[in-house]
C-alpha cells in the first residue's frame, strides 16, 4: 500500500508475470519537487554551483567541507611527519652503531642518474596534468565563493 500524498506512483509490470502489477514510487522526482529542499538548496538543479546554492549555503558547504580536509590533513600529516622521523631517527641511531653500512658513493651515483632523468623528462610535461590545472583552475574561476569558503574552512581545520 503506498501512502497517499506521494507523487509520481506508476503502475509498473512484473516482468515475471504479466498479470500482475506493482505501484512505484520515484523519490528523485519527489524530493525534488519538496519546498523544503528548494529552500535550502535553490530550486534550479542544473549549471555552476553559484547559480544553484545562495551565497550563505556556498559559505557553509565550502567552510564545513574545508575544515574537514583540514582538520584530517592535520592528523595524517603529523602521522607521516612522525612515522618519516622516526624511520630517520631509526636509521641513524642503526648507522652510528655499525648495523647499517651506506655506500655513498653508489648513493651518489643514483641521485645524479636520477637528475639527468628528471631533466631529460622536464620539457615533456603530461598532458593529464596540465588539463587538471585547467579545470581546477576553471572550477575556481566559477565557484569563487565556495571555493574561498572552502579555504577558510581549511586553514580553520589545520589550526583546529
Amino acid at each position: 500500500m503506498v501512502p497517499s500524498g506521494l507523487p509520481n506512483v506508476r503502475n509498473l509490470k512484473d516482468p515475471e508475470n504479466e498479470d500482475d502489477t506493482c505501484e512505484g514510487i520515484y523519490l528523485t522526482e519527489y524530493a525534488r519537487r519538496q519546498q523544503w529542499w528548494g529552500r535550502l538548496f535553490g530550486g534550479n538543479n542544473s549549471g555552476p554551483m553559484s547559480e544553484k546554492f545562495s551565497v550563505a549555503t556556498q559559505i557553509a558547504l565550502g567552510g564545513v567541507s574545508g575544515w574537514c580536509a583540514g582538520y584530517i590533513f592535520q592528523k595524517v600529516g603529523k602521522i607521516a611527519a612522525t612515522a618519516v622521523g622516526g624511520g630517520f631517527l631509526l636509521l641513524q641511531i642503526a648507522n652510528h652503531s655499525g648495523y647499517v653500512q651506506v655506500d655513498w658513493k653508489r648513493v651518489e651515483k643514483d641521485v645524479n642518474k636520477a637528475k639527468r632523468h628528471l631533466k631529460k623528462n622536464a620539457d615533456r610535461a603530461v598532458p593529464e596534468f596540465n588539463s587538471l590545472i585547467d579545470q581546477s583552475t576553471e572550477f575556481v574561476k566559477t565557484n569563487v565563493i565556495i571555493t574561498s569558503g572552502f579555504f577558510g574552512g581549511f586553514l580553520l581545520g589545520l589550526a583546529s
